[in-house]
């Protein structure tokens, strides 16, 4: 008895493949699965990026911080900071240090010929160095969101793209009908499955979007309180050695 129910079993045929029904899907239907394909190969590549641009980010900084505490002149950190530039902290101090270098250089000048040497190396506006600083805390910031908006894009719109695949076959295999005057579950089963496909791969094209989206927005907002911090760090030693 049992035997015999698991030979029919496996005599049974077994229904149509993944992409045997994507095959079996109509032009729209494949269209819209490609363009939720580019969609999904886009985002991972963007995560991927994002996960190597912020893993160096962070070791960079860590080694830049510990640089910028432990030296006693601003030169000696410029040098170290052209092999650190993976972190935004290296951009932030180069722009304090290009203001703090034109107000020393301008002071100097103006001091030529006079006996106002003892105030050449003073810097006339922290508020100037602290602007520098303010802009490239978002040139630094446009470039650790580069590529994210695209994340968003996916999250939000590649369910909507695989319900209009679903919709449009769904469409066509009634239109189908209508025209056999066939109402058989069996004759329109694979265009409905096929279609209900491209619902599938814009949800497996979302979700990790909207997880690496606000995986790295998350890691932007800690980026940023630090630069902020850094910022204070600045301008406190900027006020020591140069006012």
């Amino acid at each position: 008895m049992h035997l015999s129910s698991f030979l029919i079993l496996a005599q049974a045929p077994s229904g149509p493949t993944l992409i045997e029904m994507f095959l079996d899907a109509g032009p729209m239907e494949k269209i819209v699965f490609a363009i939720l394909i580019f969609m999904s190969i886009g985002s991972w590549a963007v995560m991927a990026s994002k996960f190597l641009q912020y893993r160096r980010a962070d070791s960079d900084g860590d080694e830049f911080l510990e640089i910028f505490r432990r030296s006693k002149r601003f030169s000696e950190v410029n040098a170290a900071a052209g092999r650190l530039d993976g972190t935004p902290m290296v951009g932030l101090f180069q722009a304090g240090y290009a203001e703090i270098d034109a107000q020393v250089k301008a002071a100097q000048e103006a001091a030529k010929g006079t006996d106002a040497q003892a105030s050449s190396f003073r810097v006339k506006s922290l508020e100037g160095v602290e602007r520098s600083l303010r802009r490239a805390i978002a040139v630094e910031q446009a470039v650790l969101t580069r590529g994210t908006s695209f994340l968003a894009t996916t999250a939000s719109a590649a369910p909507f793209i695989g319900l209009l695949g679903t919709v449009w076959g769904i469409m066509v295999a009634f239109n189908d009908i209508g025209a056999t005057g066939s109402t058989s579950i069996t004759a329109v089963a694979p265009g409905i499955a096929g279609a209900l496909i491209n619902t599938a791969a814009g949800l497996v094209a979302a979700i990790p979007a909207l997880v690496g989206f606000n995986h790295y927005a998350a890691r932007l907002r800690d980026m940023r309180s630090q630069m902020q911090d850094f910022i204070l760090e600045f301008m406190n030693l900027t006020e020591r050695n140069f006012t």
